[in-house]
């Protein structure tokens, strides 16, 4: 009797671990009510396109709007952006009933983003902040002493959130405490700094800002549009919808739209002026060899068929071809990493706050990649190497006291004019 028991309950404790470890399993994806996965196959598909393309048209316009007004602007834009990414990203691991026995816990999250803000922003705007206070004696030397040791307030600051999580620690809830810590640690690393090359790019020039974003936008716009009617192979078992169709023709769109947009937008010193303050005035400046426009006259057998006799092309749209290529083949895999991210929590979407795209950082995922690319190649193969009377100044501005820039003043002065009499 005994024997049959210990059998009874060993089969019941073998089928329990079974039934557990088919609920782990992942379920493959059967054809909806409405069609298939594919786009093409959705019945429902024309009902979502509008949705979508509403949606989309809103969105681009406050965005034509925003660049209009400059900077500062854009810069404030991605600050918003980058609080509804951190949002919806918090909540995605968050407990209740773990956080209502741990108040304040959802406070020390926001301590470290906005410490880690204050780091990045500061490291990128802090010689902006410089040159816009310069002729204020007061404001320049509290500006400089917060630049001199503003690393010193970050780090203080994130000791300070260290030591509160060590001292909200609780019994029974350590591992959900670590993990909330990980996770936001992750989302600083992952999403705050890599969105946070969008600022840099944005005062390098808008153009080096809203031409990578546009190249994003034209790829998932073009993508969507050629897999919906025409997609019939799927491209990748993490985003069933994407097929072959939509990413190859998408591909050839982005980089065409990049070689052109690069002639239309290169042509606004508004855009290709970088921004050495924090004003809001009005741009000129020399827009330096690669906005300048170079020549070149078409064989006769093109105008035979065309009425121009010459193209003007900007050196930049050479350069651009690589970010439309980047745009084209590497950025998607943003995507491609948040479609894992949410099939991995079983989510459909970071958040709700777009109709027919989800939330900020379903929308966001290529753009961090891009952004990212977009700064790096700028600094290595743009930015011209060498030491310029412009970097000098920012050194002497950022660094030197009021005192001790009037003491160089004068000594180069004195240099000047010995080098004057002995010639």
């Amino acid at each position: 009797m005994q024997k049959e028991n210990n059998t009874a309950l060993s089969s019941a404790a073998t089928s329990r671990i079974r039934h557990r470890k088919r609920s782990n399993e992942v379920i493959p994806e059967l054809s909806k009510a409405n069609g298939g996965n594919l786009l093409v196959d959705d019945r429902n598909k024309y009902k979502s396109m509008w949705i979508r393309t509403y949606s989309t048209v809103w969105m681009i316009g406050g965005f034509a709007l925003i660049v209009y007004m400059g900077h500062l602007y854009i810069t404030a834009m991605v600050v918003v952006i980058q609080l509804f990414m951190a949002k919806e990203l918090f909540n995605l691991l968050r407990k209740a009933h773990e956080d209502s026995h741990l108040p304040g816990f959802r406070l020390l999250n926001w301590h470290f983003f906005f410490t880690a803000m204050l780091f990045v922003y500061g490291r990128l705007l802090s010689q902006p902040l410089v040159n816009t206070v310069t002729s204020d004696k007061f404001l320049y030397q509290f500006v400089s002493s917060l630049v001199k040791y503003h690393m010193a307030i970050c780090y203080f600051l994130y000791i300070a959130g260290f030591m509160w999580f060590i001292l909200t620690l609780k019994k029974k809830m350590y591992k959900y405490q670590f993990g909330q810590y990980a996770w936001t640690h992750m989302i600083l690393i992952v999403v705050f700094t890599q969105s946070s090359f969008t600022v840099a790019n944005i005062f390098e020039g808008i153009f080096w800002f809203l031409l990578p974003a546009s190249l994003i936008v034209i790829n998932d716009i073009f993508a969507y549009i050629i897999g919906f009617f025409f997609g019939r192979t799927p491209l990748i078992k993490l985003s069933p919808k994407k097929t072959w169709e939509g990413f190859i023709g998408a591909s050839v769109t982005t980089i065409i739209s990049a070689f052109v947009l690069a002639n239309i937008l290169g042509r606004f010193q508004w855009l290709t002026c970088p921004r050495k303050d924090l004003s809001t005035g009005w741009l000129q400046c020399d827009p330096g060899p690669l906005f300048k426009p170079e020549y070149y006259t078409l064989p006769g057998w093109i105008r035979q068929w065309f009425p121009w006799k010459e193209i003007s092309i900007l050196p930049v749209q050479w350069h651009v071809l690589c970010l439309g290529l980047f745009a084209s083949i590497i950025a998607p895999f943003g995507g491609f990493f948040a479609s894992g991210f949410k099939r991995a929590f079983k989510i459909k979407d970071f958040g709700d706050s777009i109709p027919g795209h989800g939330g900020i950082t379903d929308r966001m995922d290529c753009q961090m990649v891009m952004a990212v690319f977009a700064y790096i190649y700028h600094q290595s193969f743009v930015v011209r190497e060498g030491i310029s009377v412009e970097m000098i100044l920012d050194q002497i501005l950022t660094h030197l006291t009021f005192e001790e820039q009037q003491t160089l003043l004068i000594k180069l002065g004195q240099i000047l004019q010995e080098r004057l009499g002995h010639s």
